[in-house]
């Protein structure tokens, strides 16, 4: 039986460039592969077909005896090796996909040139204070961070001289390892996907092509950020490898704890003690705010627990279009260090106050009857 055109099984022109070629190659042998095709023998020998046209096709010499002779030009027990080999293999089709799977970390580019890797991001946590938080602020912060070398320019070599090409990887950043059926790409242990080697490393730097080194950024914290937020500042991370972008930095908030007030969200607590005869006769009192005092009348009998509400004196977030509010919470104070006649006289009250019934002590009444009522 004829041999069939290679250009007609990669169903590709006769003057298909090589990308061409292996785009088809592609696309034919993830259909006809036996791993996907188990016991198939018709697509086990068009996989081989196909494998030996794009052997073929890839390989000048080879390619060039066939556009002239034909099947005639090229030697026929050179076509359908094993997996992998001669030019232009397997391995060399499915070389760039297998590199970004396994060739390396973020950023990393699969492919014939040395690896590309993005900068590393990096985290930087601030501290700041309540007020600082709910007005915003400018500041200035200084990070610590890998930057280029100034003697060698991130080359990592000694001034006059050069990187040489990696005698391992042959300039490529990336070495395959044959697995079975498959070809896998791997960052080259020698050079570390550079494709560069460095006789003689530079003295300020080790041949790293970087240092490290504090950098002061200006830093703007818009009001109303919250604890646990964080700002982007794209490009101050890490610098790349191999021309790869820098990473970003990010910073952190973390407000100190505030001695008067407790922060939900965009609202604000706090407990305010009040004294017993206010609690009991009510009155005018001063609360602290963000912004400054504000006062309000409590009611007579004022217990402790009781909330009060002050609209739109809370903080006013980030993505909010008005204030919080601010909660206070009473707490009702019991005097100490008492003199003798302030005893006498809370005595005589107390006498009054019992004499008077639980009209004066509803709380108590009402425990007192769900006690009776639990020994009954």
């Amino acid at each position: 039986m004829a041999k069939r055109d290679f250009y007609e099984i990669l169903g590709v022109a006769k003057g298909a460039s090589e990308e061409e070629i292996k785009k088809s190659y592609r696309k034919l042998a993830m259909k006809y592969h036996p791993d996907r095709n188990p016991d198939n023998k018709e697509a086990e020998e068009k996989f081989k077909e196909v494998k030996e046209a794009y052997e073929m096709l890839t390989n000048p010499e080879k390619r060039e005896a066939y556009d002239r002779y034909g099947h005639a030009g090229v030697d026929p027990n050179m076509g359908g090796g094993g997996f992998g080999g001669g030019a232009g293999g397997f391995g060399d089709a499915f070389g760039d996909i297998f590199g970004d799977i396994f060739g390396g970390g973020r950023g990393g580019r699969g492919g014939g040139g040395p690896q590309v890797y993005r900068g590393a991001d990096l985290r930087y946590n601030l501290e700041i204070t309540l007020e600082q938080a709910a007005n915003g602020f400018d500041t200035t912060i200084r990070v610590p961070s890998w930057d280029k070398c100034d003697t060698c320019h991130g080359s990592g070599a000694k001034p006059g001289t050069q990187p040489v090409t990696c005698t391992t990887c042959a300039g490529h950043g990336q070495v395959r390892m044959q697995q079975g059926f498959f070809s896998i790409q791997q960052t080259c242990p020698k050079c570390h996907g550079s494709g560069k080697m460095i006789p003689e490393p530079c003295p300020s730097c080790s041949g790293a092509g970087r240092i490290k080194r504090n950098k002061t950024l200006e830093v703007k914290i818009p009001a109303g950020i919250d604890n646990g937020m964080r700002i982007r500042s794209t490009g101050n991370g890490e610098p790349g490898t191999n021309g790869g972008p820098s990473g970003d930095l990010y910073v952190e908030i973390h407000i100190k704890p505030h001695a008067v007030f407790q922060r939900e969200g965009d609202d604000l607590h706090c407990e305010m003690p009040i004294s017993f005869s206010k609690a009991a006769l009510g009155g005018e009192i001063e609360v602290p705010t963000l912004t400054g005092k504000v006062s309000f009348t409590v009611p007579e009998g004022t217990q402790t627990g009781k909330t009060f509400r002050l609209k739109g004196k809370g903080i006013k977030g980030v993505r909010s279009g008005y204030a919080g509010d601010l909660f206070c919470h009473m707490i009702v104070e019991t005097p100490v260090k008492l003199t003798d006649k302030q005893k006498d006289l809370l005595r005589e009250f107390d006498r009054l106050t019992n004499e008077g019934g639980a009209k004066h002590s509803p709380q108590s009444k009402g425990w007192m009857d769900k006690v009776k009522d639990f020994f009954e």
